[in-house]
């Protein structure tokens, strides 16, 4: 049994992850979470849920215990919750871990309300873990599944993309763990 933690579980990009991992075989989903009432009931069946706060590395590192793959869906202050992860995972002998960036992040100069951002994907790529960043393009609640991809060093390219495709394409991660190891890519609607 494959075990995923999905930290900020409560997140709009969340909800569609969850929705498409939940069917996976042999997955079962940790929904990790500050406050278990912005779940749905019907989100959050047949998932273990707990409640933490990512900023306090205890609460972090009881939900990584056991798991096989970590994926991130955070705001706010990500250098100290990215940190923590990173840590428990580490401590917990957790290798993969799935994080969603922003797309922007190497832009010069970098905006400061993508700075965070950046913080993840540098903090990440240097942690030693077997990792996939992705950098989405803005989101739409469009009833689509049509993304590109791009690696690290080529031009971002595309428009906005839904939150579905970029759910898609997680939720293929989780599926096939061995994708896209140490690759950092942006996503986004195909012009």
């Amino acid at each position: 049994m494959k075990k995923v933690l999905i930290i900020g579980a409560a997140g709009s990009l969340a909800e569609y992850v969850i929705e498409g991992s939940k069917h996976l075989e042999n997955t079962s989903l940790t929904l990790f979470v500050r406050n278990k009432n912005k779940l749905s009931k019907e989100l959050s069946d047949s998932c273990e849920v707990i409640e933490g706060d990512a900023q306090r590395y205890e609460d972090i590192k009881n939900a990584v215990k056991g798991k096989d793959i970590v994926y991130i869906n955070l705001a706010g202050d990500l250098e100290t919750m990215t940190g923590n992860i990173i840590k428990a995972m580490q401590e917990e002998h957790v290798r993969r871990v799935i994080a969603i960036s922003s797309i922007g992040i190497y832009d010069q100069p970098l905006r400061s309300v993508l700075a965070p951002y950046r913080k993840l994907a540098d903090l990440i790529e240097s942690s030693g873990l077997d990792y996939t960043i992705l950098r989405p393009d803005w989101f739409t609640n469009a009833d689509e599944i049509e993304y590109a991809i791009t690696r690290k060093n080529e031009p971002e390219s595309g428009t906005a993309v839904s939150r579905k495709s970029i759910a898609h394409f997680v939720t293929r991660l989780i599926h096939e763990p061995d994708l896209y190891i140490h690759e950092n890519l942006g996503i986004s609607r195909p012009d």
